[in-house]
Parts: structure tokens; sequence; C-alpha cells
């Protein structure tokens, strides 16, 4: 029950209404924070859908196969030399790069459509796995499985 002390403006709250607010309160910080471990837990690469416009180092005997990279020495060595073959890419923005996981765009030239790709290093494997994939349409004409060829390419000389 809201109660209004004689001669005052304010209103005063009750036990209820307090514990209310704090319930609403921490609701709210518990949300945020799983919220924040959900985005941090998705460093993983996930699987092509049933498109054409995909490709993915994962999805080992689909029509959206294409072979990991691979890579000796240091995990460090490597990761290092993977963002520089990113960046060598015209219209391509690095969006989070985290412990074994790096996810870029990469913007095509004519349309400028935005390609999502997403890179997860297995370091007791000495792999890295890709998935490039068009954010619209059905089919990319063969663009994304092109674009881990030259990546691989780059990584590789």
């Amino acid at each position: 029950m809201l109660y209004k002390a004689p001669g005052t403006k304010h209103l005063l709250l009750n036990g209820t209404h307090l514990i209310a607010i704090i319930v609403f309160l921490a609701m709210g910080i518990f949300t945020t924070v799983a919220g924040i471990e959900n985005s941090t837990a998705k460093q993983m690469i996930s699987t092509c859908p049933d498109k054409d416009n995909c490709v993915s180092s994962l999805d080992i005997g689909t029509k959206h196969y294409v072979e990991p990279l691979n890579y000796q020495g240091s995990i460090e060595n490597s990761r290092a030399r993977l963002l520089q073959v990113i960046n060598e890419f015209s219209r391509t923005q690095v969006i989070e790069n985290s412990g074994t996981y790096i996810r870029a765009t990469f913007t095509t030239f004519l349309f400028r459509f935005t390609d999502d790709v997403e890179f997860q290093i297995d370091n007791n494997a000495k792999l890295i796995h890709m998935r490039s994939a068009s954010r619209v349409g059905y089919s990319d004409l063969g663009t994304n499985r092109r674009r881990c060829e030259e990546i691989r390419k780059r990584f590789n000389r």
C-alpha cells in the first residue's frame, strides 16, 4: 500500500513494493550478465543453413564443406598470421577477436553485400575452422567458397 504522509509531496512504499522493486532490478542484472555470458559462449562457428551461400569446414560430407586451414607452430603466430591475411582484403572489418575465435565481415565490391566470416582455432588438432556465409539471398555464385580458398592460399604462402 502506498502511503502519503500528511503535508508531504512524496509517496512512501511499503515492504511488498520494496521487495518487488529489488527483485525487478535483480532480474535485470542477471539477464544482462546472462546475455554477456551467452555472447562470449557463442565463440564457436556454426554449421551452414540449407542455402547455397555458405561454406564451413564443420559441414563434413555436405555441399557446404571446405577444408579447414592447417598450421604448424604456436597458436599465437598462426592467429597473428590469420589476422594479417584477413586485413589484406579490401572492405573487411574484424568484428570480434577473442581467444581462439575471430569474426569478420567482408563486403562485396559491386553490390555491397555483407558476408560474415568466422574462424575457430583448434590448437589440439592444429586446425583453423572457417565459415563464410552471405547474409542475404540463397546463392552467392561461389563467392564464399572462392573467398575461403583465397584465404587458404594467402595463409599458406
